[in-house]
């Protein structure tokens, strides 16, 4: 596994799916600042090449496949939900706090145990963590204006969050 983040305005994203697991990625995706095209089945390889990723939700599995093997020819990534072996990637467990972004992954073993975690990370990071960020952020940027080094500015960093008790 290669964990990333993918900045969504530079990353051209597709969706081909029915059903409400495929309503569900979509919302995922959209919560995420990703601008989805909606592909269907029968989509161009010229729609399909302009991609970089791709998610395949709630088809037949042989369908499923048979499309993701069109968009990989045409050097799209690809993933197939639930369908281990017809991913190129896998998606993450998250938890999302405003710019804070949690994400828990087992390459695809146990999305059920990834939830679980995912569910415990929520509780342990609530809604108040998003201005926390901003906060860290205000501060980081003052320090970053006024000529500090990174290295000041993480160890002011960890004063906030010490002097804070954010951390425990």
């Amino acid at each position: 596994m290669i964990p990333i983040a993918l900045d969504p305005a530079r990353v051209r994203m597709g969706l081909t799916g029915r059903g409400p697991q495929a309503d569900r990625r979509l919302r995922l995706l959209r919560g995420g600042g990703a601008d989805v095209r909606i592909c269907t089945e029968r989509s161009s390889d010229e729609e399909l090449g302009r991609l970089h990723l791709l998610w395949i939700v709630g088809l037949p599995e042989a369908d499923a496949l048979a499309l993701a093997e069109r968009a990989r020819a045409l050097g799209v990534l690809v993933n197939v939900e639930d369908v281990r072996e017809g991913c190129d990637f896998h998606n993450v467990a998250e938890v999302r706090r405003g710019n804070l972004l949690l994400t828990v992954s087992t390459n695809g073993r146990s999305p059920g145990l990834a939830a679980l975690i995912r569910g415990q990370l929520a509780e342990m990071f609530g809604p108040e963590w998003g201005e926390r960020v901003e906060r860290a952020a205000s501060a980081r940027d003052a320090a970053r204006a006024s000529g500090r080094s990174m290295a000041e500015v993480a160890k002011e960093t960890s004063l906030l969050v010490g002097a804070a008790g954010w951390l425990g």
